[in-house]
C-alpha cells in the first residue's frame, strides 16, 4: 500500500496544530518549502551519479521543490556519508548510498568509519539495482575470464585491477576472483568512484576490474573497452555476447549494485513518509525507466522505509562476511 501523504491526514494536522506543537513538527508540515540538497557521495560519470542525476528532474516535479546534486567524493564514500549522517534532520538533506557506502564499508572501515549506517540515518527506500561487469581495456591481449585469469598468473605481481574505492562491491568481486584462482594483483581504487576508473580501464593505466554497468555500457558497446562477464543471472539484453560469470565457471557468482535514498536520523516520520511515496511515484515514471535502461539500470523501490532498513541490515551481514573472509581492508 502506497504511504498517505499529508494531505490526506487531516486529524494527525488538526492534533499538531495547537501552539504547543514542536517546531520540526510543524516545519514537517510544510515540507518542502525550499530546494532540497541530495549528497552523492563518488564523483561524477559513476554508477551513483548516473542514477541520481536521472532521478533528479522528474522528483523534484512530484516533490514541488528542486533538487540539487551535490558530489562529495572520497574515502570510498565515507566523506559525503558523513557529511548526509551529519546534517540537519528535516528532510532538506538527503543521502543516496550504496551497497559500499551502506553494507560494506561498516565493516572493511570498521575503525575509521565515524558513522554507523543502521543507525544514524533513517532509510527511505531503494532506488535502483544496476549489475556489474568484468572488463579490460583495449591493450589486454584476453577476451574471456580464463584468459584473463591465465594472463594474471602468468603475470604475478604485474596486473593491476580499478574498483571505486577500498569498501565497494567491485573490490569485493574481485577479492573473490582472486581468491578463488589464487591470483596476485595489485588493487588501485578510485576514491571519486567508477567514472574515473573506466577512464584508466580504457587508457591502460590499470588491466581491469569490475564496474558497474552504467559507467561501462557505452564503453563496452562502442568497442573501446572489452566486457569478459556480467555479474547477473542471465545474460543482458544490452551485451548479449557477454556471458555471465557462471557461464565462464564460476558458479554462485551473481551479484549487483544497488542505490537507495535516505536522511539523516530524526527526520519526523512524516517526512519519510512523503519521500517514500514521491520517489516511488518517480520511479514509476517511463522517461525514468527508459532512461535507466540506457545504462543497465533497472528502477526498484522498497514497499515500505522498514522494508528498506530491514533489506540494509541482510545485505550488510551478507557482504560483512564476505569482506572479513577476503581479507578486505582499506589501503
Amino acid at each position: 500500500m502506497m504511504p498517505k501523504t499529508f494531505g490526506r491526514r487531516p486529524l494527525l494536522a488538526g492534533l499538531l496544530g495547537g501552539p504547543a506543537m514542536p517546531a520540526l513538527a510543524r516545519a514537517a508540515m510544510r515540507y518542502p518549502d525550499r530546494p532540497v540538497r541530495v549528497i552523492v557521495p563518488f564523483g561524477p560519470g559513476g554508477a551513483s551519479d548516473f542514477v541520481a542525476r536521472i532521478l533528479q528532474p522528474r522528483l523534484g516535479e512530484v516533490l514541488g521543490q528542486p533538487l540539487v546534486i551535490e558530489n562529495r567524493a572520497g574515502a570510498a564514500g565515507n566523506i559525503g556519508m558523513e557529511a548526509a549522517a551529519r546534517s540537519a534532520p528535516d528532510g532538506y538533506t538527503l543521502f543516496l548510498g550504496n551497497v559500499g557506502t551502506l553494507a560494506i564499508n561498516p565493516t572493511v572501515f570498521s575503525r575509521a568509519l565515524k558513522v554507523k549506517p543502521a543507525t544514524d540515518f533513517a532509510p527511505v527506500t531503494l532506488v535502483a539495482d544496476t549489475p556489474d561487469i568484468l572488463v579490460v581495456g583495449p591493450s589486454l591481449p584476453v577476451r574471456t575470464v580464463k584468459e584473463f585469469v591465465a594472463e594474471a598468473k602468468a603475470k604475478p605481481g604485474a596486473l593491476s585491477y580499478a574498483s571505486p574505492g577500498s569498501g565497494s562491491l567491485n573490490r569485493l568481486e574481485m577479492e573473490l576472483l582472486r581468491q578463488a584462482e589464487g591470483l596476485d594483483m595489485i588493487h588501485v581504487p578510485y576514491t571519486a568512484g567508477a567514472g574515473q576508473a573506466a577512464t584508466d580501464i580504457l587508457g591502460g593505466a590499470v588491466a581491469g576490474g569490475f564496474i558497474t554497468l552504467s559507467s561501462a555500457l557505452g564503453h563496452v558497446q562502442g568497442g573501446r573497452m572489452k566486457g569478459l562477464a556480467v555479474t547477473t543471472a542471465r545474460r543482458i539484453p544490452a551485451l548479449p555476447d557477454v556471458p555471465t560469470m557462471e557461464e565462464s565457471g564460476y558458479p554462485g557468482f551473481v551479484s549487483g549494485s544497488w542505490q537507495g535514498l535516505l536522511a539523516p536520523a530524526g527526520t519526523p516520520p512524516e517526512i519519510i513518509e512523503r519521500l517514500h511515496a514521491v520517489t516511488a511515484e518517480a520511479l514509476r515514471h517511463p522517461g525514468v525507466v527508459r532512461r535507466y535502461a540506457t545504462g543497465g539500470v533497472e528502477p526498484v523501490s522498497s514497499h515500505t522505509p522498514d522494508e528498506f532498513a530491514d533489506f540494509m541490515a541482510r545485505e550488510a551481514r551478507r557482504w560483512g562476511e564476505v569482506a572479513e573472509r577476503s581479507g578486505a581492508a582499506a589501503d
